[in-house]
């Protein structure tokens, strides 16, 4: 069971993290990245942040390239949370293909 703290930390990153991602976004067009979840770790020190991507055909390249850019997402973050939050967690971003997943399921039952 997560603690009350935790949950307002992940909360307050997946709505700083969306609108970075947001803004980000504008500057590719055809491209809709979101953030569905993020679970950081009890001492603070991780975060791990699921990515939703449309088109998820370009899913696990946008990963990787934000994973290779992870310093300025962090600095980004940083800058946005950083009177609120002593330390800023390290960022680790994982593809979510839960939405792919359930379209899977959908064709299958049809």
């Amino acid at each position: 069971m997560e603690s009350n703290r935790l949950q307002k930390v992940n909360r307050l990153i997946q709505k700083e993290l969306g609108e970075i991602f947001l803004m980000e976004t504008k500057k590719m067009p055809g491209v809709l990245v979101s953030v569905t979840h993020v679970r950081v770790t009890p001492d603070l020190g991780m975060a791990h942040t699921y990515l939703s991507i449309f088109p998820s055909e370009r899913g696990n390249e946008i990963v990787q390239n934000v994973n290779d850019n992870v310093k300025s997402v962090r600095f980004a973050l940083g800058k946005r949370i950083g009177k609120q939050l002593r330390i800023v967690p390290e960022l680790v971003f994982h593809l979510d293909d839960s939405l792919d997943y359930i379209d899977n399921i959908d064709k299958l039952l049809k």
